[in-house]
C-alpha cells in the first residue's frame, strides 16, 4: 500500500470490503501486527519533578466574574466615599478603560465580619464559606489582561488570549498521567447559564496530543451521553467491533504518527468501553447518604445544580480523576452568571446563594474524608469588578485587582497574600501582582511540577504552561 492510499481504498482494491475485514481476527496477516513494546501509553502514570502535596485539582470557575468587593475585600474607605467621583490618585497607572467608562464610587451594601483565627473578612453573602476562613489562602492581588469575558476566560484557562494553547488541566494530565485508566483524567462540569465564553477552547489540549483534552459531562442524573451499550449488541460483538476498529486505525496511525486526533479517538473508544461499568458508579449520587447530599445542598432548589456538580467532583477525584473543572451557572431569578452590570444586589444574592453552601460542603466533605490533604481547591474568575458603579446599580469589569483563593493540599491555610488599594480598584503593591501565569505556576508547584521544566516540543519549539512568564508564589504554599 502506498503512503497516500486511504483505508477505504485499501479495502476496496483488495476486495475485502467490510465483510472481508471482519475476518482479520481469524486470518493472521490481514491486519498489521501490534507489538505492545512499541506502544507508549501517553496517559501512563508519571513521576512529578518533586513530591507535591496535591494529587488532584478541583478548579471552581465563578463564571461572569463576581465582585470580590462584595464578598471578600472589605473596604471602609469605599463606603465612606460612595457617590463621589473616583479620586484621580486611584486612577493613576491605568492603561485601559472599562466598557462603561469610569462612574461614581459604589459602596457595598453587605454586612461584614471577620472570621476564624485568621480574621479573614467575609460579607454576609457567604455565611457557610466563612466558616472555612482558616482553610483558605487568599490571593487579594490578582490581575489579568483584557476586560472582556471571552479573552480573559481563555487567558485564565490556557494562559493566552488567543485559542490554540493547552489548558492548565491538559498540561497537568500530560505531565502526570492518569491515576485511574477507567475514567477520564480531566473532566468539565457546568451548571448551565452562559457557560464558558469560547467553549471547548478553554479545556482543549491545544498543541498537546488530543488525548489530554477535557471531557465535558452534562448536569443531571445522566451526565455522560451514549454511555450504555445498545441493547441489540452483546458484549462479545462490541469487543470484536472495537478490536477491528483498533486494528484498522492503528494501521492508519502507523503511517501518520503525528495524527494525535486519531490516537485520541482510539483511546476514547476503549475508555468508553471501560466506563460502561465504572463511570455510572462514579457519578451516581444516589450512592451518597442523605446527610452528604444535604451538606452540598443537593435537592434544595437554589443549590441543587451546583451542589450536585461539586459532589460529583468529589466522587471523581476520590476515584483518581486528576483535574475537575467546575463552572458556575444558572441561579434563581433567571440569573445566568455573576456578570452584574446592573442590580448587583439581586445578581450576587442569587449567585452567592447557589454556590456558598455547596463550596463549604465540598471543603467539609473533603476534610472529613482525608481528601483535602491531596486535593487542591481553587476559586477563580476571569477578572473582578470595579469599585465605581455602572448603570447606577452594577459594577463594570476589573482586571487590575481582585481576589481568588486556594484551599487544601499545599495551600497555606488562614493566609492572605497581597491587597488592593483603599477603594479596591487596583492592587496596592505591584511586586505582589499575581497574574494568570503566576496562578498556574503556583498550582503546578503544589502538584510537584516546576512550570519551567514542564516542557513539550511543538514544531521544534520548547513550550511550557506559562508561555515565557510566570512565577511560583511560594508564600501561598506549604510545599
Amino acid at each position: 500500500m502506498t503512503q497516500n492510499t486511504t483505508r477505504r481504498d485499501f479495502l476496496r482494491r483488495t476486495g475485502l470490503g467490510l465483510g472481508g475485514a471482519l475476518l482479520t481476527g481469524a486470518l493472521p496477516g490481514l491486519a498489521p501486527p501490534v507489538h505492545a513494546a512499541e506502544y507508549v501509553d501517553p496517559l501512563a502514570l508519571k513521576d512529578p519533578h518533586f513530591p507535591g502535596k496535591a494529587k488532584a485539582v478541583i478548579w471552581l470557575h465563578m463564571n461572569g466574574a463576581p465582585s470580590t468587593l462584595d464578598l471578600f475585600d472589605y473596604k471602609p474607605e469605599l463606603i465612606r466615599l460612595a457617590g463621589q467621583e473616583v479620586p484621580t490618585s486611584f486612577l493613576k497607572g491605568l492603561k485601559t478603560s472599562t466598557q462603561g467608562g469610569v462612574g461614581t464610587l459604589l459602596a457595598t451594601k453587605r454586612t461584614w465580619k471577620q472570621h476564624g483565627e485568621s480574621g479573614a473578612w467575609f460579607s454576609d453573602l457567604l455565611p457557610n464559606l466563612a466558616r472555612h476562613a482558616d482553610d483558605i489562602a487568599f490571593i487579594k492581588s490578582s490581575v489579568t489582561v483584557g476586560a472582556t469575558h471571552n479573552i480573559s476566560i481563555l487567558k485564565l484557562n490556557t494562559g493566552d488570549v488567543v485559542p490554540g494553547r493547552p489548558s492548565l488541566g491538559a498540561w497537568i494530565t500530560y505531565a502526570l498521567g492518569s491515576m485511574n485508566p477507567d475514567l477520564p483524567t480531566y473532566v468539565v462540569l457546568s451548571s448551565g447559564g452562559r457557560g464558558l465564553e469560547g467553549g471547548s477552547v478553554n479545556y482543549s489540549s491545544g498543541f498537546l496530543p488530543a488525548v489530554f483534552q477535557g471531557i465535558p459531562f452534562r448536569s443531571g442524573d445522566s451526565p455522560i451521553l451514549n454511555l450504555d451499550r445498545p441493547k441489540t449488541v452483546n458484549v462479545a460483538q462490541q469487543r470484536h467491533n472495537l478490536d477491528l476498529l483498533k486494528a484498522l486505525n492503528q494501521h492508519h496511525a502507523g503511517r501518520y504518527p503525528e495524527d494525535t486526533e486519531l490516537e485520541a479517538r482510539l483511546r476514547s473508544y476503549e475508555l468508553a468501553y471501560r466506563m460502561e461499568t465504572t463511570a455510572p458508579e462514579a457519578v451516581d449520587l444516589s450512592r451518597e447518604s442523605e446527610a452528604t447530599k444535604a451538606l452540598y445542598g443537593v435537592g434544595a432548589k437554589e443549590t441543587d445544580a451546583f451542589g450536585a456538580n461539586l459532589l460529583r467532583a468529589r466522587r471523581l477525584v476520590e476515584r483518581g480523576v486528576r483535574f475537575v473543572h467546575v463552572v458556575s451557572g444558572d441561579s434563581e431569578g433567571g440569573i445566568r452568571d455573576w456578570d452584574a452590570h446592573q442590580d448587583i444586589e439581586k445578581n450576587h444574592a442569587s449567585q452567592a446563594k447557589a454556590v456558598d453552601q455547596p463550596i463549604a460542603g465540598l471543603l467539609s466533605d473533603l476534610k472529613a474524608l482525608g481528601l483535602l490533604e491531596s486535593t487542591l481547591v481553587v476559586w477563580t474568575s476571569e477578572f473582578g469588578r470595579t469599585s465605581y458603579g455602572q448603570s447606577g446599580t452594577g459594577r463594570d469589569h476589573n482586571p487590575w485587582g481582585y481576589t481568588q483563593w486556594l484551599a487544601g493540599a499545599g495551600a497555606k491555610a488562614g493566609f492572605t497574600y497581597g491587597e488592593t488599594d483603599e477603594i479596591g480598584l487596583q492592587i496596592a503593591d505591584k511586586d505582589k501582582a499575581v497574574d494568570t501565569y503566576d496562578l498556574h505556576a503556583t498550582v503546578l508547584w503544589a502538584m510537584g511540577l516546576d512550570h519551567l521544566k514542564t516542557i513539550y516540543i511543538n514544531k521544534g519549539r520548547s513550550e511550557r504552561p506559562t508561555v515565557v512568564w510566570g512565577k511560583v508564589v511560594k508564600e501561598l504554599l506549604t510545599v
